[in-house]
């Protein structure tokens, strides 16, 4: 496979970025100076951040990305932390769930426990649907649901999601996996409906197609996006802090409207229900090697 030491590199300096940020999920702790430090981490490791650390408690699922003023502080929540590196656009991607409260450990077992329990039986030409019906019936062993809505996918060179998509249920889908995929596989368990949405106010969002901007300040973020980021993922904190936040909002509000750029809203559970998620990249091979392993 091409670029594959690209691709080893990114899941190892995402597994060790990760394990770094669980050490820092720590009551007191800001989720801004949290979020700051991973990703540092991930420059210091000879990576780029693939997206913005997303740090979703609670209810929230997934895409909860700090805001530049983020004010959020550590106390008792369920802390989903989803981390992602890329090497020359080779994409590492893998997700753990810290419990400040001490309350949910059945549930971050429900999720750790389905992700290892997928990881044991994917190889060449496991069909999707079984690893979606594994993650199903062991999160529900532990009496919760999978949330059906958000799913495990593949990575492609500066492409986050890419097929195929990897359910968390069994949805019928008897394709197979093939060699040479890479793959991230993504149970989350809820205590809820097993059903997210999108809010309204994202801060998180990926470049989609380049058209002419009117305004020099949006061309000038624009420019910026296509080299810095090319199609990844990134959000309103990294912009303000180049370009000011007055500038980056107004820019963000042109290429929004022109549909220049696709947005990533923070996900919450349909019911509010507790969500706790694990992660692992994986690549399709002989023998199946996770790429995000310590």
């Amino acid at each position: 496979m091409k670029n594959l030491e690209d691709w080893r590199k990114a899941g190892k300096i995402a597994a060790e970025a990760l394990e770094y940020g669980k050490s820092l999920v720590k009551k007191g702790n800001t989720l801004l100076e949290v979020s700051d430090k991973i990703e540092d981490k991930i420059v210091k490791l000879g990576g780029k951040p693939a997206f913005p650390v997303s740090i979703s408690c609670d209810y929230f699922a997934a895409h909860y990305c700090a805001d530049p003023d983020e004010k959020t502080v550590f106390n008792a929540q369920v802390v989903c932390v989803d981390v992602g590196v890329h090497v020359n656009g080779a994409i590492g991607d893998n997700a753990a769930t810290v419990d400040l409260s001490n309350n949910w450990s059945d549930l971050i077992k429900a999720s750790r426990e389905a992700l290892n329990a997928a990881s044991k039986i994917i190889q060449i030409g496991t069909n999707i649907n079984e690893i979606g019906r594994t993650i199903q019936e062991t999160i529900q062993s532990f009496n919760f649901s999978p949330i059906k809505n958000l799913s495990g996918h593949g990575l492609g060179l500066y492409e986050i999601h890419t097929k195929p998509s990897i359910p968390n249920f069994d949805n019928g889908n008897t394709e197979k996996l093939k060699k040479g995929q890479i793959v991230a596989i993504e149970p989350f368990a809820t205590n809820g409906l097993g059903m997210i949405y999108e809010t309204d106010r994202a801060n998180c969002f990926a470049l989609k197609q380049v058209k002419p901007v009117r305004t020099p300040f949006a061309r000038e973020i624009l420019k910026h996006i296509q080299e810095e980021y090319k199609t990844l993922p990134f959000t309103t904190r990294w912009l303000s802090r180049k370009f000011g936040l007055g500038k980056t909002n107004l820019a963000l509000k042109e290429l929004l409207n022109k549909g220049i750029l696709d947005k990533f809203p923070p996900l919450p559970e349909k019911n509010k229900g507790m969500v706790s998620q694990a992660e692992n990249t994986f690549l399709i091979d002989d023998k199946v090697e996770v790429l995000t392993k310590l």
